[in-house]
């Protein structure tokens, strides 16, 4: 059976290794969500050893990493050409590497801990980049990361959704995961101790074309695979703008751009006599 494609990987990188340079200027939720997912690993057993952060962007979670966690050895990785190269420059004596999740390039068994933050909304296939995340841990190994789940910018899609049928259009909006699907591909990806939790973070702009701007100056352009090229029609683009400014500005004049975050720790499921005696709990 033929997987349909959900995103554009080519795209996605394109994009993110345009908007290096800008990222973290506009990345404000993110930010957030690193420090999150910090709080979560610190207050777990991470075992001595080689990591790898997928996805690193400008490098912000292996800075903070490396202050909780003086006991692993990280190296970082990134799609985007461009974010490799400034995460490099930005965390000397580090190893940086350009890798894709669904394949990475690392000997299986070799890591203590596998983290990311904000990347595996962008995945093609997440139970494959699961399934790779798991191969290239140690058994007992830590796996921690954050991605964007279900309700993210929900807002912007039912606007431009509406825009669209209004003029008898598709909208082809960027789909996200859901928290369902998250576990249901940990589970498939010989994790266990899976630990799931999830909170709306929610940013807010002076209107919609704001946030459109700022969405694109991080590189997080809709990258479904079957958009169109070219912009939408300026009609239903402005026909988005009034319905999502009409239903959902607050009376302080600011609009909300919400993200569904979901927080993921597990472990790398031990061998079965191991397992048995119980090593490698939390």
């Amino acid at each position: 059976m033929k997987r349909e494609k959900r995103l554009d990987l080519e795209r996605v990188r394109r994009n993110f290794s345009c908007h290096a340079e800008q990222y973290d200027r506009y990345a404000v939720v993110q930010k957030r969500v690193v420090k999150g997912l910090l709080e979560r690993i610190g207050a777990r057993k991470v075992p001595a050893g080689e990591a790898l952060e997928v996805g690193t962007g400008t490098g912000e979670l292996t800075r903070g990493l490396l202050q909780i966690c003086p006991q692993v050895r990280p190296v970082v990785s990134d799609l985007a050409h461009g974010m490799t190269r400034l995460a490099s420059e930005r965390l000397p004596g580090i190893a940086a590497i350009d890798a894709d999740a669904h394949a990475l390039p690392v000997r299986g068994g070799a890591l203590s801990l596998v983290y990311s933050s904000s990347v595996y909304q962008w995945v093609e296939d997440l139970p494959l980049a699961f399934a790779e995340a798991a191969r290239v841990l140690a058994p007992g190994g830590l796996f921690a990361c954050a991605l964007f789940a279900e309700r993210t910018l929900w807002e912007l899609r039912e606007a431009h959704r509406k825009a669209a049928s209004e003029r008898r259009g598709h909208s082809h909006v960027q789909s996200f995961p859901t928290e369902s699907g998250v576990r249901g591909a940990l589970e498939g990806a010989a994790f266990t101790s899976i630990e799931l939790s999830s909170c709306d973070e929610i940013d807010l702009h002076p209107d919609v074309p704001s946030l459109l701007r700022a969405l694109k100056r991080i590189g997080a352009g809709n990258a479904a695979a079957e958009r169109p090229e070219g912009l939408s029609p300026r009609r239903v683009i402005q026909r988005m703008i009034e319905l999502y400014e009409e239903k959902h500005r607050r009376p302080d004049g600011r609009i909300p751009a919400t993200y569904h975050v979901v927080y993921v720790l597990a472990r790398k499921r031990l061998p079965p006599l191991l397992d048995q005696e119980g090593a490698g709990g939390w």
